[in-house]
C-alpha cells in the first residue's frame, strides 16, 4: 500500500488551444499532478472548478465571456466556499494585473514565458498553501498599490483587531513578512531558525483567517502595520 500523497488535481483555463494542450502535457506527466480538466474562458473555469474541486487552477487573465481577474474573484475572493489556490500565468508583465489578480484572491503569478519547470514548481508551491511572489517583487508590488489597500474593507480583520490578536512577535514576523523579507532572512533578523518562523507564520495567518502569505501582506499595508514604498 503506498503512503504517496493525492496527486495535485489542476484545472488549465487559456482561451488558445495551443496553450492549454502544452500545459496539460506538461503537467499530466508530472508523477504528482493530474489534469482534470481545459477551459477556454473564464466562465467555463468556474463552472468546472465548482464540479470539480481542483486543488489548482491556473488561470489566464484575457478571455472572452469572463477575464481571468474576475473568475478568480468568485472562485477565490473573500465569499468564496472552499477555494482552489489560483495560479495566474499571462503574457502581460503589467504591476496592475499583478494587483488585482492578488485582490482577486489568486495565490501566485507568472509569465508564460516561465521555464517549464518553472511552471510545475509554481502549482506545488501554491498547492502547499505558500505564495508564489518573490520577497522582493512582493515589496515592490504591494507597496506601490499600498493607496489602494488603505480603504475599510469590511471582509478583513480591523487595524485593532490584528492588534489584539497578535503577539508583539507575531505581529514583528508580520510586518517583516510584509517588507518582503523570506523565512530565512526573518531568520537571521529574530536570531530564531526558520521552522519557527513558518510556525509563526501559521499563527498569523490562522489568527487572521488569511489563506496564504500574500493575503497577510496585502493586509498588512492596507492596515498601515508597514510604510508604503510607493
Amino acid at each position: 500500500m503506498s503512503d504517496a500523497p493525492p496527486p495535485i488535481r489542476v484545472l488549465v483555463c487559456d482561451d488558445q488551444a495551443l496553450v492549454r494542450t502544452g500545459y496539460a502535457t506538461i503537467f499530466s506527466a508530472q508523477p504528482d499532478m493530474e489534469v482534470v480538466a481545459e477551459a477556454d474562458n473564464g466562465h467555463e473555469a468556474v463552472q468546472a472548478a465548482r464540479r470539480l474541486r481542483p486543488d489548482v487552477v491556473v488561470m489566464d487573465i484575457r478571455m472572452p465571456l469572463l477575464d481571468g481577474i474576475q473568475a478568480t474573484r468568485q472562485l477565490a475572493g473573500p465569499d468564496a466556499e472552499a477555494p482552489p489556490k489560483v495560479l495566474v500565468v499571462t503574457t502581460f508583465n503589467v504591476d496592475a494585473y499583478v494587483y488585482d489578480a492578488l485582490r482577486a484572491g489568486a495565490s501566485g503569478f507568472l509569465l508564460k514565458d516561465a521555464p517549464p519547470a518553472e511552471l510545475v514548481n509554481g502549482i506545488r508551491t501554491v498547492a502547499r498553501g505558500e505564495a508564489l511572489l518573490a520577497p522582493a517583487v512582493t515589496r515592490h508590488l504591494i507597496g506601490h498599490f499600498a493607496q489602494h489597500l488603505r480603504p475599510a474593507d469590511t471582509s478583513r480583520p480591523a487595524r485593532q483587531d490584528v492588534l489584539r490578536a497578535l503577539t508583539p512577535r507575531e505581529l514583528e514576523v508580520l510586518r517583516q513578512i510584509a517588507e518582503g523579507l523570506s523565512n530565512a532572512e526573518i531568520a537571521a533578523q529574530l536570531f530564531i531558525t526558520p521552522e519557527t518562523v513558518k510556525t509563526y507564520v501559521s499563527r498569523i495567518l490562522a489568527k487572521l483567517g488569511l489563506r496564504d502569505r500574500v493575503q497577510a501582506v496585502v493586509l498588512a499595508y492596507r492596515l498601515g502595520l508597514v510604510p508604503s514604498t510607493g
